[in-house]
């Protein structure tokens, strides 16, 4: 992308801060399964339901697959190396990677610890009802959190965590900028300078990232507070392919049509899995290895063993 980013986002997880009190939890998760345990304290301890998928939506699903890179490997070539890697969906011993972001969620809709039925959630509605404690967390990125916070009386409960991944005892979280300014290169000299002297003024001077809590464009700027609970979680943005491999993570992707980070099937395949027992996590993903082992080979990409 060429321009100047008109805010950045992180991934992590909007949670209602009371609710998760009430519950008797006095620590965020780090891992999975300490997710997955908080979240069993919220449905035992509370009226509340732990975490709300948006099943219905459909596009907040596709949340997930944007925690599959950086925000669970620490690794901002990870996506980059993606391509090339054997069985990338394949569980890793200390629960990291994309098996890991995949297993929260099969988990926490195996264990009944979402809404009661997914088919018939609202997203609309949802941003008010974590605002009010009827929900406790939601998987979106960061823009969601002003959203939620506007919905209610309570937005002060209104909190975002880092996901519960870590890598080496470390969380991250994966950031990136959204829209991209720029300026026509066609416009009259005079317009040009009109239009920088507008986007000086937005970046360094108005309240543009503290109005939408974005991560600012200014890198001299402070964070918002949205991500006060991320002092312990390290900012990764994905690196740029390396030259030649522009487009290899999708063609493999497409050629494999797992289709991660395009579309939501992949995570509300495996939703459907864990709500009906359908399918176990470790045979999608043993299925997911097989499509992307033979998108390699018809693709001719290099695997590194």
């Amino acid at each position: 992308m060429y321009g100047i980013a008109n805010g950045g986002t992180a991934s992590g997880v909007v949670y209602n801060k009371r609710i998760w009190n009430e519950a008797g939890i006095t620590a965020l998760p780090a891992t999975p399964d300490e997710f997955l345990e908080d979240l069993q304290k919220i449905k035992d301890n509370t009226d509340a339901v732990p975490l709300y998928t948006n099943f219905s939506a459909g596009w907040p699903m596709g949340a997930w697959d944007a925690y599959t890179d950086a925000a669970c490997t620490g690794d901002p070539d990870f996506k980059n190396n993606m391509p090339h890697m054997k069985d990338p969906f394949a569980k890793r011993d200390d629960m990291t990677g994309p098996y890991a972001v995949y297993y929260t969620l099969y988990e926490s809709v195996a264990r009944k610890l979402v809404e009661e039925d997914p088919a018939s959630s609202d997203w609309e509605s949802s941003k008010g009802m974590i605002n009010k404690g009827e929900i406790v967390t939601m998987v979106l990125g960061s823009w969601a959190v002003q959203q939620c916070k506007e919905q209610g009386d309570t937005p002060d409960d209104v909190g975002y965590m880092p996901f519960p991944i870590s890598v080496g005892g470390k969380q991250y979280a994966a950031a990136g900028g959204n829209y991209g300014f720029g300026i026509n290169n066609q416009a009259t000299a005079d317009n040009q300078i009109a239009a920088m002297v507008y986007l000086k003024w937005l970046i360094e001077e108005s309240s543009i990232y503290e109005d939408e809590q974005s991560i600012p464009a200014l890198k001299s700027a402070p964070l918002p507070a949205t991500l006060a609970d991320f002092t312990n979680a390290e900012l990764v943005s994905n690196n740029a392919a390396p030259e030649g491999e522009d487009d290899l993570f999708d063609e493999v992707n497409k050629e494999s049509e797992v289709g991660i980070n395009n579309d939501d099937y992949p995570d509300c395949e495996i939703l459907e899995a864990a709500l009906y027992g359908s399918n176990t996590l470790d045979d999608l993903m043993n299925t997911w290895n097989e499509k992307w082992t033979n998108a390699q080979e018809s693709l001719g990409v290099e695997v590194n063993q």
